[in-house]
């Protein structure tokens, strides 16, 4: 079975085993930062070159994440937030400009609390999940701006070297 099928093999297994902890790493690494990240960035890599199947990768993320940081209703979010992304990057998988990309990281890092918001709808009601969002927007601002310059500078560069590695071009 090649890892071309729709199914995994050991080699996609293995890929995005690696690939959870390279989000997982730059996540803790960049933890002191308040909202500037990787995992965008790399979520909307791997689906750029690895099309959906990247959400194994996406969700060994997130559980490991709810393990590393006790599961609250953040977590919740993350089930759904990281997948809207990946939707969003699949649909402009083919893109080759960097500012599209930089335009799609960074308005998914200015509605990230706006995304995080929608479990608060449950729990308090709009009043409490505008409010929620409301008071996470200084966060979601530099959130947009890194995402964006990340995504600007890093994402072709990025995406010939796993292509490269992985025997794509």
């Amino acid at each position: 079975m090649t890892h071309k099928k729709k199914v995994l093999c050991v080699r996609d297994i293995i890929i995005f085993g690696i690939f959870s902890a390279l989000m997982i790493i730059s996540q803790v690494a960049l933890s002191f930062l308040p909202n500037i990240e990787l995992v965008s960035f790399l979520v909307m890599l791997y689906v750029s070159v690895y099309g959906m199947r990247s959400l194994w990768a996406i969700y060994v993320f997130v559980a490991v994440e709810g393990v590393l940081y006790p599961f609250g209703l953040w977590w919740i979010s993350y089930l759904y937030i990281w997948t809207l992304l990946a939707v969003a990057s699949y649909i402009f998988r083919s893109a080759q400009s960097p500012l599209v990309w930089a335009i799609i990281s960074g308005t998914f890092g200015l509605l990230f609390g706006a995304l995080c918001a929608i479990p608060y709808i449950f729990i308090g009601g709009f009043a409490m999940a505008f409010s929620y969002w409301v008071n996470g927007i200084a966060f979601d601002l530099p959130h947009c701006i890194g995402n964006f310059i990340i995504a600007l500078v890093l994402m072709n560069p990025a995406k010939k070297l796993i292509m490269k590695l992985d025997n794509k071009s």
